[in-house]
């Protein structure tokens, strides 16, 4: 516990019991959570933390750079705990988000860029589908 309020002190949120709760949970292991999975698995054997709660913390730990979002679509929003560089596997079937190490795929060069702008990431996701 004390590793994680470090690490959510070290990026300015203050670690109430509750943002403790859902930090205990997304960085509990590499992996990509949505709110909803979030909510269920905070509130398993009490209901003690709210939907806004969750999603806003999210957002913040986001904001802050704890996770990464990954939007998939519109509908679907992963929470990713790994944060350094890498791309995605999203299977369609499944609604399964999947790491893909950066150096598996080569992009040789970005379109130019509009004038006045630069880029600030690049997110790859590759949509598959079972057999």
């Amino acid at each position: 516990m004390n590793d994680l309020i470090t690490k959510l002190k070290s990026v300015g949120v203050t670690p109430t019991a509750q943002r403790l709760d859902i930090a205990n949970i997304i960085f509990a292991m590499p992996q990509h959570l949505s709110a909803e999975q979030v909510l269920k698995m905070v509130n398993k054997d009490s209901p003690n933390v709210s939907k806004a709660t969750v999603y806003n913390t999210l957002g913040l730990f986001a904001q802050k750079g704890l996770v990464k979002e990954v939007i998939v679509d519109p509908s679907k929003v992963f929470y990713d705990s790994n944060v350094s560089k890498h791309f995605h596997f999203f299977n369609t079937d499944t609604n399964e988000l999947t790491d893909i190490p950066v150096d598996e795929i080569h992009i040789e060069q970005l379109a130019e860029l509009p004038e006045g702008t630069t880029a600030s990431s690049l997110e790859v996701i590759v949509r598959i589908k079972n057999n």
